[in-house]
């Protein structure tokens, strides 16, 4: 009895086993593959999508490496960064306030942060005399411009972006950068110095001091939200929703604090316990947390552009593996959708809408519209923007397009005749597939595409 109870039970569990292990393998096949198949846009499906598109762009891009550039350009710039936010600090009268937040940043490297400061005090003083006054200034720009194009390079990267900005947009924008952020950030460090200490004389009450600690420490989290949104929805030379942005935002700024919460921890560690190296390994530990940091900024860019984007990579390994006769099929139905809305005098609809309103996927309608743009049989309407967000129109007389008349001009699109001897060799097989294609586009010369059946979608 007790053996056929052991029996049972060794049955039960392996049952158990078994289903755990199938709808593990089923949620794995479905999150690695299938979900791209899935149309539905609820919360979940989104958010595997999401993490899919982050975790494949960062395998497929080199992260580590532009961590590892961007900690390199950020070293070369801290001394001129300290220079100018000190610069333009001694004119709001907040020198003294910065030096104090710096401190209690890294209360165990006061002596190398009085390093620091020593070559600011140089940097400054030999930039205003004499011929540092060009020189320092110039290798000043050069350091943060230099910092910021890289940063933008990095950015565009993961948004997959072609084109970056023109010269003369870098230096206006960087120019304001430069210019705005450290006024932030000695208001910033202004408004909790007034809070820390003046708020705490006004209010009688006891539990004043500990509620405006608390206000600070959630207004130092608030406040780095902002920074990285407004990072992820500015740098990219692209356009980035701002809630995508926010959400990137939110979750790298979290990381941030806590990262440099253990950065800290990590100082007074080591000030403890290797109290002869202690100075010393502060420089390799803040290249750790500097890289650190430049790689949890890089990722969540890689958030905030899988978040904005998971439509575009709707069934990709199908329209990777296309057939012929199915992206035919496709490009005569969106060749139909442009040509009937104009006919019926509907808004034109650019790329983006059209995969909306039919359901079909981004990344083919858009192959398939350059396709078309390429032949001429549609054109993109002027308009402010990116190319493929431009609304799209017919090319040619609509009334006498024909079925044929699209597959023909595709057909040909391309270079052909480059092989040697290929027409003499094969004269045969040329004649025979010519004379296929001929009959297929003559059969379809037959049906005009504005009398081809579209689904109604009212957009």
């Amino acid at each position: 009895m007790n053996k056929s109870n052991g029996k049972t039970s060794d049955n039960g569990l392996t049952a158990i086993w078994n289903k755990i292990v199938k709808k593990s393998v089923a949620f794995w096949e479905y999150a690695s593959a299938g979900v791209w198949r899935d149309q539905s846009h609820s919360w979940k499906t989104n958010l595997v999508k999401t993490l899919n598109l982050s975790v494949r762009s960062f395998l497929s891009t080199d992260l580590q490496g532009q961590a590892c550039a961007l900690t390199y350009r950020a070293l070369l710039a801290i001394v001129p960064a300290l220079a100018l936010l000190f610069a333009i600090g001694r004119g709001f009268g907040f020198q003294d306030v910065l030096k104090e937040q710096l401190y209690s940043y890294f209360p165990s490297q006061k002596s190398a942060l009085n390093t620091a400061f020593n070559f600011v005090d140089s940097y400054l003083a030999q930039a205003s005399e004499g011929i540092f006054v060009g020189v320092g200034i110039v290798f000043l720009l050069w350091t943060m411009i230099s910092l910021l194009s890289n940063v933008e390079a990095s950015f565009n990267q993961i948004w997959r972006v072609r084109q970056g900005r023109t010269m003369i947009r870098k230096i206006t924008d960087y120019l304001a950068i430069l210019l705005v952020l450290p006024v932030l950030m000695i208001c910033g460090s202004g408004l909790s110095l007034l809070m820390s200490t003046t708020l705490k004389d006004l209010l009688p009450f006891s539990w004043s001091s500990t509620a405006i600690t608390m206000l600070l420490d959630c207004a130092s989290y608030v406040i780095t939200w902002i920074f990285f949104a407004a990072a992820y929805m500015l740098i990219p030379n692209a356009k980035v929703k701002p809630l995508n942005a926010i959400m990137a935002g939110v979750i790298v700024g979290t990381a941030f604090q806590i990262l440099q919460w253990l950065f800290l921890t990590g100082q007074l560690y080591v000030a403890k316990y290797n109290a002869i190296y202690g100075s010393f390994s502060f420089l390799p530990l803040m290249l750790i947390w500097m890289q650190l940091v430049w790689l949890i900024t890089l990722i969540g860019g890689l958030l905030c552009f899988a978040s904005q984007n998971i439509g575009e990579f709707n069934f990709g390994d199908d329209i990777d593996n296309i057939s012929l006769a199915y992206r035919r099929s496709v490009i005569i139905a969106i060749t139909a959708i442009i040509c009937k809305r104009f006919v019926q005098q509907k808004p034109p609809l650019n790329s983006t809408q059209i995969s909306q309103a039919y359901n079909l996927p981004k990344k083919l309608v858009t192959q398939i519209v350059l396709a078309l743009k390429k032949v001429n049989l549609v054109s993109f309407i002027a308009a402010p923007g990116e190319l493929l967000e431009h609304p799209l129109q017919p090319a040619v007389d609509v009334s006498g397009l024909t079925v044929g008349e699209v597959i023909k001009r595709l057909q040909t699109d391309g270079v052909s005749d480059f092989i040697p001897d290929f027409d003499r060799n094969y004269a045969d097989i040329i004649r025979e597939s010519n004379a296929v294609t001929d009959a297929m586009i003559k059969a379809a010369n037959e049906t005009a595409i504005i009398s081809l059946g579209v689904k109604d979608a009212d957009i």
